[in-house]
């Protein structure tokens, strides 16, 4: 629980560190606090107020203050802005679920080549018609904090972009529904209204994620620090590695050791606190 308790045990850790630190800032009463502090090693501090949580199902960040709110989000879609696996969901409907999101699974921890394992899924659901996308969109669940992260950060001048190694067709209405400023995914073959199980290149991996990090980084005259991804898969290192600040999001083992920053229990609103804004900030 985050309480005064917790921030006490937070600053006597720091002090054992023979680091100064600054009163708790609360950006949201029990769900979010700042603790300023003088030392340059993030990872020391992390490591120490994580021991003396004791395992609390905390997230605790350590960084710098320097243009901690950013300017330019680069987000992952599957397991990140929504709840679940577009594909696997889909695949549902030609019941190949289980066998699929197995795939998946093993892509998202960096265990096969993700474009080799993008082909052989799509491949699974040739001939599949191509209502079950309406279907598998209608089932489709935001998670928690999606929609006052992306309206807070547009609200305060940020540019926000939603990229997936998914399917436009997903990519485009989350996009709509969310209201980020644009979006990419990878292209279906459809044909006389059904998938043909092919996937039309190029494909969105994880070398187009980060491109499209450092392309628009250039094209809006930002340097890397002032920039945002978060993601939870293979897919996602590189972008997470570039930007300012890399977030790993509920994130598979690959992507949390990455990441600079970790969020294993907060939803997608911790994203805002670590960026420095408080929850009457909040957009709607």
């Amino acid at each position: 629980m985050l309480d005064d308790n917790t921030v006490s045990a937070a600053r006597r850790a720091l002090t054992s560190l023979n680091v100064d630190t600054a009163p708790a800032d609360w950006l949201a009463p029990g769900q979010a606090v700042d603790i300023a502090f003088s030392a340059t090693s993030f990872l020391a501090v992390e490591t120490c107020v994580r021991q003396a949580l004791n395992g609390q199902a905390l997230d605790v960040i350590a960084q710098s203050a320097y243009r901690r709110k950013k300017k330019l989000l680069i987000a992952d879609m599957d397991s990140t802005i929504v709840t679940g696996e577009t594909l696997d969901e889909l695949a549902a409907f030609a019941g190949l679920k289980d066998k699929i999101a197995a795939i998946t699974q093993r892509a998202m921890q960096g265990e096969l080549d993700f474009a080799s394992a993008l082909r052989e899924r799509v491949a699974m659901l040739g001939g599949l018609d191509e209502s079950f996308l309406a279907q598998t969109m209608s089932g489709i669940k935001l998670t928690p904090g999606a929609e006052a992260l992306i309206a807070t950060m547009r609200a305060n001048g940020a540019v926000t972009a939603l990229i997936s190694g998914g399917f436009s067709y997903f990519t485009d209405r989350v996009r709509q529904r969310v209201g980020f400023d644009s979006s990419l995914g990878n292209q279906l073959g459809i044909k006389d209204g059904k998938l043909t199980g092919q996937v039309i290149p190029p494909i969105v991996d994880k070398d187009t994620k980060l491109n499209m990090l450092t392309d628009t980084a250039e094209q809006l005259g930002l340097g890397m620090s002032d920039t945002m991804a978060i993601g939870d898969g293979a897919n996602d290192v590189p972008m997470l590695t570039a930007a300012g600040l890399g977030i790993a999001f509920h994130a598979h083992p690959i992507a949390r050791q990455a990441a600079r920053a970790r969020l294993n229990y907060a939803d997608l609103t911790g994203a805002l606190f670590v960026q420095g804004y408080r929850l009457d900030e909040f957009a709607t």
